[in-house]
């Protein structure tokens, strides 16, 4: 202390505060360093200095804010695969059903593709070691399934109707990950566009979409961000640029060490006429906010949806030395009318990550009431509409979370995996034959309907999957203190016919067309999934209506 001190008094003689900090800084670093000399020399034994120095710099970064990171370098490549567009593996999407590996789909183009793997298969030997019925878990998968390009691996998959398992040496390739689920008309002049994340391929993704919309008559865009995490901030500019005319400011950052930067719309734009509507709800964060934000504040289209995530930090990498990455937080960044719509994290990073639950239980999932603004500061758009910062970007129009349909029997369906376990082994049962019958998605779309035999099979498979026997009660409970007769006899009062019935009354039409979207997505690809979907979907019909009605003119919104 006696040394700080005197450099502190030494340096405020001279004057110079930043002085002051950089000596401030050597002092903590001599102290850090003396704390290892000690461990070194005088410690009981070899301390594993990797590992303290990596806990040591996890604890630190953690009290920064809620989204700088430390990583290892092996946790950086990982999280980076998302948003770089690829991956190096087999190229197959799987769930783990019956302690078994089943392929879900094969990703169009990767090498289990091109080598005829195909959805309901399953993977049971990989390099003659047996994976099946050994309580694999899907990091497992992972670990053993990925590699770098080049490398092979042995696999043998049993496929329904074939008496021996089929050998397959694969050869792993990159394999895309697509940003853009869905691109397809809503009706005949208002296309959709589904975007997960804001990755280096998006752009070209989207302007993909387009190419096949435009000139299908599309004159309107939903544009989807629901559930959109974020990604790449150029990305998010460079979308943004897309439907703001020449000039306008996109968003702009700035922090402490970094000086005030700002983005601004080109005259490049591919959609700047037309009516444009963004989905957004309490999953989209980050890019997503920054499209929002940027399209709200100029009046250029309609927010739909609810209240989104709040983040508006900014993120930039740091490669350490031994091949780890810090990523650290540099900026905040502003929609063109100033605001930042990062959420307050001051009470710590625990209460920071519990606001979606505080969300859904002060009702503002339900309840555009239920937001309290008077909190936060108010901002201007365009067109002198008042918008808000400081807790994510609020819709023009607010639709709420609907639970009406929900059920303790569609619960229990969907806790046990049985949508995805039907779905697979009916594919796998009947795939010849729906090809034949519905050789492409409108066919299935228009003529396939969940009810009769498909849907009565469907049940009878989640009876017996679910609904318990006296021997596996016994062998759950025979440790416990529990009376084993009073027990089972509770359970088995619990007929599966009345819980169905009841269940249907309540969730029947969102059960048949879970099952009507899946079924679609393991025959058509992930679009096919959501053209299903999104045709019960709430938010889709009320950013349909909105188009056609005066919402644009009531809300002085520009289409052009």
């Amino acid at each position: 202390m006696r040394r700080l001190a005197t450099l502190i008094i030494a340096l405020g003689v001279l004057g110079s505060s930043v002085f002051a900090q950089r000596a401030i800084k050597e002092e903590y670093k001599l102290k850090f360093d003396d704390v290892l000399n000690l461990m070194e020399t005088k410690y009981v034994e070899n301390p594993e200095f990797d590992k303290l120095i990596d806990e040591a710099i996890v604890a630190m970064v953690k009290d920064l804010d809620p989204h700088s990171e430390y990583m290892t370098a092996e946790e950086y490549k990982k999280m980076s695969e998302p948003l770089s567009g690829n991956f190096e593996g087999i190229g197959v999407q799987f769930n783990i059903l019956k302690d078994t590996i089943a392929v879900v789909s094969p990703i169009s183009g990767g090498p289990s593709e091109k080598l005829g793997i195909r959805s309901g298969d399953k993977i049971v030997v990989i390099e003659d070691t047996i994976v099946a019925g050994i309580g694999i878990k899907n990091r497992d998968v992972i670990n053993k399934l990925r590699g770098d390009k080049g490398t092979k691996v042995r696999v043998k998959i049993y496929r329904r109707g074939v008496k021996d398992l089929i050998d397959y040496t694969i050869v792993r390739d990159k394999i895309p990950i697509y940003s853009v689920d869905a691109a397809y008309m809503l009706n005949e002049e208002i296309g959709y566009v589904k975007v997960n994340r804001f990755a280096q391929s998006t752009m070209e993704e989207f302007y993909t979409a387009l190419d096949e919309l435009q000139p299908l008559g599309m004159q309107h865009l939903v544009l989807d961000l629901r559930g959109n995490s974020g990604g790449y901030l150029n990305t998010a500019i460079q979308l943004s640029d897309e439907f703001l005319s020449d000039k306008n400011l996109i968003v702009y950052t700035e922090g402490v060490s970094n000086p005030k930067r700002e983005s601004f719309a080109t005259s490049s734009g591919r959609f700047e006429n037309g009516k444009l509507v963004v989905l957004i709800d309490e999953g989209s964060a980050s890019a997503s906010e920054i499209v929002s934000g940027a399209v709200q504040d100029h009046d250029r289209g309609l927010i739909i949806g609810r209240r989104s995530f709040g983040k508006g930090l900014v993120q930039r990498p740091f490669k350490l030395r031994d091949g780890s990455t810090l990523k650290l937080t540099t900026a905040r960044y502003y929609t063109p009318a100033g605001r930042c719509i990062q959420r307050p994290y001051e009470e710590g990073n625990d209460e920071y990550r519990k606001e979606g639950q505080r969300r859904r239980d002060n009702g503002e999932l339900f309840s555009a009431d239920s937001i309290h603004l008077e909190d936060q500061e108010e901002f201007l758009t365009d067109n002198k509409r008042k918008v808000y910062g400081g807790g994510g970007i609020l819709p023009d129009l607010f639709v709420p979370l609907d639970t009406s349909e929900n059920s303790a029997f569609l619960r229990e369906l969907l806790s046990n995996g049985l949508f995805y376990q039907y779905i697979n082994e009916y594919v796998d049962a009947n795939r010849e034959e729906l090809m034949a019958k519905y050789p492409d998605f409108e066919a299935f779309d228009a003529q396939f309907a969940i009810e009769g035999e498909f849907l009565d099979n469907f049940f009878a498979f989640a009876e017996k999957e679910i609904t318990p026997t006296k021997d596996t009660l016994n062998d759950t409970l025979e440790n416990t203190e529990a009376v084993l007769s009073e027990e089972v006899d509770d359970i088995e009062e619990k007929d599966f016919a009345q819980r169905k019935e009841e269940g249907m009354e309540i969730s029947g039409k969102i059960i048949r067309t879970r099952l009507k979207a899946l079924l679609a997505r393991t025959l058509w690809q992930t679009e096919a999934f959501y053209r299903v979907f999104n045709a019960e979907d709430n938010v889709v019909f009320k950013a349909i209506q909105s188009i056609n009605d005066k919402t644009f003119r009531k809300l002085k919104l520009s289409n052009n």
